[in-house]
């Protein structure tokens, strides 16, 4: 999955809150200062070629909507995580967090009981 750059998560955490858009209906999402219509019709543009945003014409504007969900996306980082910092373990992950959160040993008790009941 290809990465984003902070200013393309932060739209598509618009779209995936708030479904399909135009591009002026995502531009009304931001506070001022908002950002310029064109550059956000360019990041837009550049979501969909990335392959996260697809649309539908509307005569002749178009209305942007998501290709991914967001769990899938944060599902496709965390491997991105693992490969790069991991060495693509997953254990080495969670032995990582274990230490760094400092879970008692019953917390991991709960959470592989969890993980065994499908939870």
């Amino acid at each position: 999955m290809k990465r984003l750059t902070a200013k393309e998560e932060e739209l598509m955490e618009r779209f995936w809150e708030k479904g399909p858009l135009f591009v002026k209906e995502l531009l009304a999402c931001y506070d001022e200062p908002r950002p310029h219509f064109n550059t956000l019709s360019t990041i837009v543009r550049g979501l969909e070629e990335k392959g996260f945003l697809s649309h539908h014409a509307h005569g002749n504007t178009y209305q942007y909507y998501p290709l991914i969900t967001a769990a899938n996306y944060g599902q496709g980082n965390l491997r991105n995580v693992i490969t790069k910092y991991f060495n693509n373990s997953y254990l080495g992950l969670v032995s990582s967090l274990i230490r760094e959160e400092d879970l008692s040993v019953d917390d991991l008790r709960r959470l592989l009981d969890e993980v065994e009941r499908g939870n």
